[in-house]
């Protein structure tokens, strides 16, 4: 690729959280656009997907760095969707996707932080978390009865425990940031109204139907303990080495461009190439140039 400049250059940084310290959720718009136009954006979320498989060639071969993408959103703010658009053209044998729902009866004989460290990614891979440990402090906050199936010793329950979360949070992704995995954490700012058009949408159109849960219905009950609990959340655990990104959902093809910039942006930053041949391995891909040329 050249030199040039990606039209989406910085784009990404325009709503990325290093230090959550002074963030308000309120002060960010789900309908934003950035001043970009549905057209132009389609053709640079190309573009980037294009950067971003000749980018994820050299992670692999290179062995070395690992990227985790986490993604976290209301209920049809277009997690899935999202994912499936913008790791488009990426190769599978290089990328994992977890989904984590509610936690098998397996993964609560530990601490809420195991089921999902078994599925980080590997050196040279990209994994993506749909949803991930931040429900701890999110689904669990909101509806703190399902601490009491966590099995966590009563005398631990105290008023300190989302506080002492986010300290393990953050501990936590340090720890893998020391270790060579890169970590990028998006939460879908998704407007009520455009989820009740969704949701809406879910139950007219037949081919939607699928997608429809009463469930989804009844935790729009909790809309506004929700965004206190995303607040909080970014506030608390958006760092330098872990940012959060707060990307406006009310346009899917924004939301999409937005993520791919900032992947680029990522993967960019790794200085990432091809591992380089030794003196003696040159050798033999010598020899073995002269046997296939003979025949």
């Amino acid at each position: 690729m050249t030199k040039m400049k990606r039209k989406t250059e910085k784009l990404a940084d325009s709503y990325r959280i290093d230090d959550g310290k002074h963030f308000r959720l309120k002060d960010w718009d789900p309908a934003d656009t950035g001043h970009w136009h549905s057209k132009h954006a389609e053709e640079a979320l190309q573009a980037d997907i294009v950067r971003m498989a000749e980018l994820q060639s050299k992670l692999y071969a290179q062995d070395c760095w690992a990227l985790l993408l986490i993604v976290q959103a209301m209920d049809a703010a277009g997690k899935d969707g999202a994912i499936q658009h913008v790791m488009s053209g990426v190769n599978p044998q290089g990328c994992q996707v977890y989904s984590f729902k509610g936690p098998s009866d397996e993964e609560l004989q530990h601490d809420y932080l195991w089921r999902t460290t078994r599925d980080l990614p590997e050196r040279g891979h990209i994994g993506i978390f749909n949803r991930s440990y931040y429900e701890e402090v999110l689904v669990v906050k909101v509806h703190p009865e399902i601490l009491g199936k966590q099995k966590i010793p009563p005398s631990l329950k105290t008023k300190n425990i989302w506080d002492e979360r986010f300290e393990d949070i953050r501990c936590f992704e340090r720890h893998m940031s020391r270790n060579g995995t890169v970590i990028r954490k998006f939460f879908l700012h998704l407007s009520k109204k455009e989820q009740k058009e969704r949701f809406v949408a879910r139950l007219e159109e037949p081919e939607k139907n699928w997608k429809f849960s009463a469930a989804d219905i009844h935790e729009r009950k909790y809309w506004d303990d929700y965004q206190k609990a995303y607040e909080e959340m970014i506030r608390n655990t958006a760092t330098r080495h872990a940012p959060w990104y707060v990307v406006p959902a009310d346009n899917k093809w924004f939301t999409r461009l937005t993520i791919s910039a900032a992947i680029v942006d990522a993967l960019e930053g790794l200085e990432l190439s091809y591992p380089k041949v030794d003196p003696a391995r040159s050798k033999e891909l010598d020899a073995a140039r002269k046997l296939l040329l003979k025949g």
